[in-house]
């Protein structure tokens, strides 16, 4: 994978540096992770990095098609791998798991709302909300979204 990031680094016009690469590695380990997350996980290997570098960083790795971002619900964007964007969120409303499910799984919902309403679903960008297996069998039920 890390030679893929170089080579996509170099045909946009872009040094490889380790900034570049430890902020990659931090993305592909934590998968949906947010800038601070992220920032924390590079501090761990390269303590001089600060948290505007990974903010500048994530966006020259999301404007070359490396990264990509998502909203799953409130507060800050939460970055992936951009070869790893399509499929759906779900995310637990107590605990704040997030689950990666593939598109077919809604694939019945998709053309259902393509059949009905001629509406075209980006399912790359679809978040579904509710409760996790786990906080339903202890009782947790969606008392407030988790930070």
């Amino acid at each position: 994978m890390s030679q893929r990031w170089d080579d996509a680094l170099r045909a946009s016009g872009y040094r490889v540096t380790p900034q570049r690469q430890l902020v990659l590695e931090a993305v592909t380990k934590l998968e949906h992770a947010t800038p601070e997350e992220i920032y924390a996980e590079v501090k761990q290997t390269a303590v001089g990095v600060n948290v505007s570098t990974v903010y500048r960083t994530l966006e020259l790795l999301e404007q070359i098609g490396l990264v990509t971002h998502t909203h799953l619900g409130h507060g800050a964007h939460r970055y992936h791998l951009a070869a790893d964007a399509h499929h759906i969120h779900l995310v637990c409303r107590s605990c704040g798991a997030i689950a990666q499910l593939e598109p077919a799984a809604v694939a019945s919902l998709v053309t259902s709302l393509d059949a009905e309403y001629g509406f075209e679903v980006d399912v790359s960008h679809l978040t579904v909300f509710g409760t996790c297996a786990k906080c339903r069998g202890t009782g947790r039920l969606s008392a407030a979204p988790a930070p």
